[in-house]
């Protein structure tokens, strides 16, 4: 089956968002529950990193242009489980996790595009699950 290049930036264009929002939701997390400087450069990092990737390999605007919020098919769902957070650690781990998962999906899709932007995305991706591994070791879980 053949997808065409609108598809393809819809996905991007959804999963950039995800990443990004991900990285935020982490980056107050760090900065002002734990008020930690190092960390919360790490997470700034990673989001200078999608922003690099997008300007160097991929055309932002026609992924934009590509978006389409009032057709989403999966824009009104929201589970159980996404209207519940116990406590800072949960809210961590599941915004690392969006992250990753997002990171993953910009990975292959994006190869359709750019192999270099995929191959970006995934060394990202690696650099996302090393800060979380940091983060629990020695914020959260301290």
């Amino acid at each position: 089956m053949r997808i065409s290049h609108q598809n393809i930036y819809r996905i991007l264009d959804a999963n950039i968002n995800r990443t990004r929002e991900g990285l935020r939701v982490v980056e107050e997390i760090i900065r002002f529950i734990f008020d930690n400087t190092t960390y919360s450069q790490r997470v700034k990092e990673l989001r200078d990193g999608i922003k690099k990737i997008i300007n160097e390999y991929l055309d932002i605007e026609a992924i934009k242009l590509a978006r389409d919020t009032t057709g989403d098919v999966g824009r009104n769902t929201y589970t159980q489980s996404e209207s519940q957070r116990e406590e800072i650690k949960d809210l961590f781990i599941i915004n690392m996790q969006r992250i990753e998962e997002a990171l993953r999906v910009l990975e292959e899709f994006s190869k359709i595009v750019s192999s270099e932007a995929g191959e970006s995305f995934k060394n990202l991706r690696y650099e996302a699950y090393i800060l979380e591994k940091d983060i629990l070791e020695n914020l959260v879980d301290r």
